[in-house]
């Protein structure tokens, strides 16, 4: 988690905002993956922080539109 954190930081992929008392904050999850290699050893442990698109409400909080893949 941490090095995904600095990832995030490192790539200026976000802004700290001040949050508006008339928005709803949109929370945030970890999803966690294995990677294994050919042999079924383990390669490397993945985490990635993502939105919880789920949690928004048709044209109230989707001002924004949030996209894993450009």
């Amino acid at each position: 988690m941490n090095e995904e954190m600095q990832e995030l930081s490192k790539n200026e992929t976000w802004d700290i905002v001040p949050h508006s008392p008339q928005k709803k904050a949109i929370g945030c999850i970890w999803i966690f993956k294995v990677k294994y290699s050919v042999d079924g050893s383990v390669n490397r442990h993945k985490a990635r922080l993502v939105p919880k698109g789920y949690a928004q409400t048709h044209s109230v909080d989707d001002e924004e539109i949030f996209a894993l893949v450009s």
